[in-house]
């Protein structure tokens, strides 16, 4: 009786030892805090209000900073950080005498995005992710340019604050058992007027790329 009992209890144990294995390693590549830097390319536009008559073009533009992913529950992460992010567009407006005037706006914001980022199981090689929340920015810095002229001017009428939406998702790669490469897409939807001169609202999309670490 006694021998059926230890060969009975064999397998749990061993089947106990192999979960906790499982876990520890799962555990060991699943960190609560992860802390990156990343560059992202974008394309900018500005979306004049109902009855303005300029039209507005994408430009590339480029965003900088610190990410940071904390982690409240298993897969659900709190996503922060700090960018400089860059944003161009052009603008065309009907001027005296029927002359097209050919505008770009170069307006910069030192941006907080606030975000809810859902993640997938860690596997062998990747994990993917989304994301949704809002991103709060404060203008540092809003220049125009009217062709012919190449230099820029100080926009007279910026608005100091930026609210957008964001909407993204992506995959990190994993690289080391510390280290992974982030790539991905984001849309950011402006809500708040970014001039006062025809009251645009100012929208991007970008290519997310960096390293957590």
């Amino acid at each position: 009786m006694t021998r059926q009992l230890k060969f009975s209890f064999f397998p749990i144990l061993l089947l106990l030892f192999s979960v906790h294995t499982t876990e520890a390693q799962y555990y060991s590549y699943d960190k609560n805090i992860s802390l990156g830097l990343t560059f992202s390319p974008n394309m900018s536009w500005l979306t004049f209000q109902d009855g303005d008559s300029r039209e507005s073009n994408p430009k590339l533009g480029y965003a900088y900073g610190l990410v940071a992913d904390l982690g409240f529950a298993r897969n659900y992460y709190f996503s922060t950080g700090l960018l400089i992010n860059t944003l161009y567009s052009q603008a065309m407006a009907s001027g005296q005498a029927d002359l097209v005037q050919d505008m770009t706006y170069r307006l910069q914001y030192a941006e907080v995005p606030i975000a809810i980022k859902l993640k997938t199981n860690a596997g062998s090689v990747a994990r993917f992710y989304g994301q949704f929340g809002f991103t709060a920015g404060v203008n540092v810095s809003g220049k125009e340019r009217i062709a012919p002229s190449t230099q820029y001017r100080a926009i007279e009428g910026d608005d100091l604050f930026r609210l957008g939406l964001l909407i993204g998702a992506g995959a990190e790669w994993r690289l080391t058992n510390s280290l992974s490469a982030i790539t991905g897409l984001s849309y950011n939807n402006g809500f708040t007027r970014a001039m006062k001169d025809g009251r645009p609202k100012l929208s991007y999309t970008a290519l997310n790329i960096g390293l957590l670490f």
